[in-house]
C-alpha cells in the first residue's frame, strides 16, 4: 500500500504484509521533494543503486524507446536562423562548410577504423585456426596407424570447446553482442533504441567474441558481426563520449543528435559489408536495402566514399600481411577466388536449371527460417539465464565437433588426387588425406577440416570430384547445425554458413546435371556452387539487389549479374509464401516495433482515431515547477502536447498567464506545440525558470541547443532536489518547445499516417479534431501493436 504525500517532506509507507519492512525508495532523504512517494516493500533492504536503475526512475516502466529524427524548430531555433545579421549569417555559413567537412572526415575515419577492425579479426582467426588444425592435422595422421583417435577427436573437441568458451563469456558480459547484430542495426535505423547496441563494451564482445567462436569450429560467420562492429565504431565516433568508459569524453557535440547518429552508422554499416566482402557498391545496396528508413543523395555519395576507403584500407593491410604492401589486389574477409578467364561460365541453357535451384533454395531457406524460429522460441521460454545460455553454447561446440569428425571419418570418400587439377590462384590450402592413402584426399575431410571460406573456395574451384554421397551428408549435417546455431549466445554470422551449405547444394546439383548431359567445361561445378550459394542465402536474408551486387564485386564477374538476379528472385518469392527473412522473423520474436517500407494491408481498415492514445497528458505554455514534476512523476511518456487556453489564445503567441490551466486536459485548449520529457528534465537541472511578472514575462535563464545537447539522456529524475521557493517559480515552456511538429487529423486514414511517421522519423505524432484541439497522440508502438489497443491503452513512449 503506497501512501502519498503531497505538501509534507517524508514519505510514509505502508506494506499489506506487516512482517516485512516498507521503505520509502523516494525521497531518500528527509527535507526532499514533497511529490508522490516510491515505495517498495522487502525484507527491510533498500534498493541498490543498480537495481534503482534497473527498477527504473518513475512508475510505470517503459519498454523500448524511440529515436527522435525530427529536427526541434522552437524559439531557439528561428532566433538562430530566421533573418539573422549579416555578421551572423556568415558565422552560419562557415558553421555550414565546417558540418559539411567534418561529415567526409568522419566518413574517412569510420572506414579506415572498421577496415582495421576486420583485418585484426581476420589476422587473429587465421592463426587461431592454423594451430587448431595444425595440432589436429598431425595428431590425425599420427593415430591413424597408431590406432588412438579418440586423442585427436579429443584435441579437436578441446580446442572448440575451449574457443566457444570464451566467445560465451563475453557475450554473457553484453548481452547484445550475441548473434550476426543485423537485426539490431536494422532497429536501429528504423528508429527502436536498443540498449546497448552501439556501445564500446558490445563492440568489445563482438570483436573478440567473433574470433573465438568463429576460430572455435562454430558454424557461423564473421561477416555479420562486422556489419554490427561498423555501425557502433560510426556511433560512437560521432557521439563523443562513452557510456561504458567514462573517461572517454569530450566537448564534441556538432554530431551528438539522432540525426547525424542515423546517418553515420549507414555509413559504418555500409563499411562492414565492403569489409566482409570486398563489396563498396554493395555495402551501400545493403543499408538502403535493409537497414535505413531514410536516404538522400549526400548520404549516397558519403556512404559510398566510406565504403571505398574501407575497402582499399582493407586491401592494403591483407597485402601487406602477404607481404606484397600496396597491391590493392587483395578482397575483403572472405575470398571467393577468381572465376574469370575460365572459359565459358554458363550458357542460356543452363537458366532453366538455375530457376529450379532458386525455387530449391526458396523452398530450404523457408525451412531453415521455421526450425530457427522454433528453436528460438524455445530459447526464449526455456534458455533464459546467462548460465543455461553458455552451457548451451558449449553443447553446440561440443556436438558440432564429434559430427564432423564423425562424417569424416565414416562418411568420406577417398579419391586419388592425381585426378584433381587444383587451382592455385584460388584454392590455396592442399585437400586432406586423413583415413587415405597417400596419393589419395578425403573429399568430405577437405570441407570439415578447413576454415569455412576456404572449403567455399574449395567447392567454387576444386576441380576434383565430391562424390554425391558427400555433398547430401554434408548438406545435411550443416543445414541442421548451422539452424541450431544462430541464436546461441555467441557474435556469429549468418552469411558464411548459408553460402557454404547453398555451396554443397549447388555442386550436388552441378554433378546431377553432368551425369544427365555430359560436359567438358571445368567451371560448370564452380558455377552452379555459386548459384547454390545465392539461392540458399537468398532463401534466408530474402536480400535481392544488394546480394546481387555483393556477389558480383566478390567474383570479380559481371556476367553472373542475370543468373544471380534470376536466382535470387525466385528464392525470395518462394520464401516469401512461407516466412518472411530470419532477420524479421528475429525482430518479431523480440518484439521490436518496426516499421517496414510500406503500411500493412491491415492498417486500411482504420483511421488515427481507432489507434491512437487517447487523453494524453498535456501542458501549458507556462507551468510551475511543482507542476512540471508531479506531470514527470505521474507518467512514463516521453512527450507532451503543449495547449493554449482558448480564452488566452489570441494571435496564437503562446504568451504566459497566471490564468493558465497547468495541466490542462484534451479538448481544452487549442494545440501549440510539443515538448519532451528530456527538454523538461534539462530545464529543471539548469533551473532556467523564475517567477512570472504582471506582464506574464517570465525572469529566467535562457538555455541553448548546446546545453540541450549536453544534458541528452544524463538527468536523472530522481536525482532532482528544490526548495519549497523554487517549486512555486514558472517554466516557460513555449520558448523550448517544438512549435511547428508533425500533426494529423483524427479521422486521417491510417496508412498515411503510417508513411509520414516512417519517412520523417517521428517519435510522437499529436492527433488534432478541427477546432485544433488534441484528442490524442499516436507513436510507433500505435502502429505496430494495433491488438493491443483499446480505450485508453498505457503509451509506451
Amino acid at each position: 500500500v503506497v501512501t502519498f504525500s503531497t505538501g509534507i517532506r517524508t514519505c510514509c509507507c505502508l506494506c499489506a504484509n506487516l512482517s516485512l519492512a516498507c521503505r520509502p525508495i523516494w525521497p531518500r532523504v528527509a527535507g526532499s521533494l514533497a511529490l508522490p512517494c516510491l515505495c517498495r516493500c522487502g525484507l527491510g533492504q533498500a534498493m541498490t543503486d543498480r537495481q534503482y536503475r534497473a527498477y527504473g526512475d518513475v512508475l510505470p516502466l517503459k519498454s523500448l524507446e524511440s529515436y527522435d529524427y525530427d529536427r526541434t524548430e522552437n524559439k531557439l531555433y528561428e532566433w538562430r536562423f530566421h533573418n539573422p545579421p549579416p555578421v551572423a549569417q556568415k558565422e552560419l555559413d562557415r558553421e555550414a562548410r565546417r558540418k559539411s567537412t567534418l561529415q567526409w572526415v568522419f566518413a574517412f575515419i569510420i572506414g579506415v577504423l572498421t577496415a582495421l577492425v576486420a583485418f585484426f579479426i581476420d589476422f587473429v582467426v587465421h592463426h587461431l585456426m592454423d594451430l587448431k588444425f595444425n595440432t589436429v592435422s598431425d595428431s590425425i595422421l599420427h593415430c591413424v596407424g597408431d590406432g588412438c583417435m579418440a586423442l585427436s577427436l579429443l584435441y579437436f573437441v578441446l580446442f572448440n570447446v575451449g574457443f566457444v568458451s570464451v566467445a560465451a563469456l563475453l557475450t554473457a558480459m553484453a548481452p547484445v553482442a550475441a548473434g550476426s547484430g543485423i537485426p539490431e542495426i536494422k532497429c536501429h535505423l528504423n528508429g527502436i533504441k536498443i540498449p546497448g547496441a552501439v556501445r564500446i563494451k558490445t563492440l568489445v564482445a563482438k570483436v573478440i567474441g567473433v574470433l573465438f567462436s568463429v576460430a572455435g569450429g562454430l558454424m557461423v560467420g564473421k561477416e555479420g558481426p562486422m556489419i554490427h562492429s561498423g555501425a557502433i565504431i560510426a556511433a560512437g565516433l560521432t557521439h563523443g563520449e562513452s557510456s561504458s568508459i567514462q573517461w572517454i569524453k569530450t566537448d564534441f557535440i556538432t554530431f551528438r543528435h539522432d540525426r547525424a547518429k542515423r546517418d553515420f552508422v549507414s555509413c559504418g554499416a555500409a563499411a562492414g559489408v565492403a569489409a566482409a566482402f570486398g563489396a563498396p557498391i554493395g555495402g551501400v545496396l545493403f543499408s538502403l536495402e535493409e537497414g535505413a528508413s531514410f536516404w538522400n543523395q549526400a548520404l549516397t555519395w558519403r556512404t559510398f566514399f566510406c565504403t571505398m576507403v574501407c575497402a582499399f584500407t582493407l586491401n592494403i593491410f591483407l597485402s601487406g600481411s602477404e607481404g606484397d604492401w600496396g597491391a590493392l589486389s587483395g578482397p575483403g574477409l572472405i575470398d571467393f577466388g577468381n572465376f574469370s578467364g575460365k572459359g565459358t561460365l554458363w550458357n542460356i541453357g543452363d537458366l532453366l536449371v538455375f530457376a529450379i535451384m532458386g525455387v530449391l533454395g526458396g523452398l530450404f531457406g523457408s525451412a531453415f527460417n521455421y526450425l530457427n524460429q522454433l528453436l528460438t522460441v524455445y530459447r526464449m521460454k526455456h534458455v533464459r539465464s546467462k548460465g543455461r545460455k553458455f552451457v548451451e553454447a558449449l553443447l553446440v561446440a561440443l556436438v558440432t565437433s564429434i559430427a564432423l569428425f564423425l562424417i569424416t571419418s565414416e562418411a568420406g570418400q577417398c579419391a586419388d588426387s592425381r585426378n584433381t587439377r587444383q587451382d592455385e590462384e584460388n584454392v590455396h590450402l592442399t585437400p586432406r588425406s586423413f583415413f587415405c592413402r597417400s596419393n589419395q584426399y578425403n573429399d568430405m575431410a577437405t570441407l570439415a577440416f578447413n576454415p569455412q571460406d576456404a572449403a567455399i573456395k574449395e567447392l567454387f574451384h576444386q576441380t576434383g570430384p565430391f562424390s554425391l554421397q558427400t555433398l547430401a551428408i554434408y548438406f545435411c549435417t550443416y543445414f541442421f547445425i548451422a539452424c541450431w546455431t544462430y541464436g546461441v549466445a555467441v557474435p556469429s554470422g549468418l552469411f558464411v554458413p548459408c553460402l557454404l551449405c547453398g555451396a554443397a547444394f549447388g555442386r550436388f546439383m552441378g554433378h546431377v546435371v553432368e551425369s544427365v548431359i555430359p560436359r567438358d567445361d571445368t567451371t560448370l561445378h564452380g558455377t552452379y556452387a555459386l548459384i547454390g550459394a545465392a539461392s540458399f542465402l537468398g532463401g534466408v536474408v530474402r536480400m535481392t539487389i544488394s546480394l546481387t551486387v555483393i556477389l558480383i564485386e566478390a567474383t570479380n564477374e559481371i556476367s553472373y549479374g542475370l543468373p544471380l538476379m534470376l536466382t535470387l528472385m525466385i528464392a525470395k518469392l518462394v520464401g516469401d509464401n512461407f516466412n518472411e527473412s530470419l532477420y524479421d522473423i528475429h525482430i518479431e520474436l523480440r518484439h521490436r516495433p518496426l516499421l517496414g517500407w510500406a503500411p500493412p494491408e491491415l492498417l486500411r481498415r482504420f483511421t488515427a482515431h481507432d489507434v491512437m492514445t487517447k487523453d494524453p497528458v498535456c501542458l501549458s505554455p507556462c507551468n510551475t515547477v511543482r507542476q512540471v514534476l508531479d506531470v514527470l512523476y505521474s507518467c512514463a511518456h516521453n512527450g507532451f502536447p503543449v495547449v493554449k487556453s482558448t480564452e488566452h489564445h489570441e494571435g496564437c503567441d503562446c504568451s504566459c498567464s497566471k490564468d493558465d490551466n497547468p495541466t490542462m486536459t484534451p479538448g481544452q485548449g487549442l494545440f501549440v506545440g510539443l515538448i519532451s520529457r528530456a527538454q523538461l528534465l534539462t530545464i529543471l537541472h539548469y533551473r532556467a525558470f523564475g517567477p512570472m511578472q504582471s506582464d506574464g514575462a517570465i525572469s529566467a535563464r535562457l538555455l541553448f541547443h548546446e546545453d540541450f545537447v549536453r544534458s541528452a539522456g544524463r538527468i536523472r529524475l530522481r536525482k532532482l532536489s528544490f526548495t519549497d521557493e523554487e517549486l512555486d517559480l514558472y517554466v516557460n515552456i513555449s520558448t523550448y518547445m517544438k512549435r511547428g511538429p508533425y500533426t494529423m487529423w483524427e479521422h486521417a486514414a491510417l496508412p498515411r499516417v503510417f508513411s509520414l511517421f516512417r519517412a520523417m522519423g517521428l517519435r510522437h505524432l499529436p492527433v488534432l479534431n478541427v477546432q485544433n484541439e488534441v484528442v490524442g497522440i499516436i507513436t510507433r508502438a500505435d502502429l505496430t501493436h494495433l491488438e493491443n489497443h483499446g480505450g485508453n491503452s498505457d503509451h509506451e513512449e
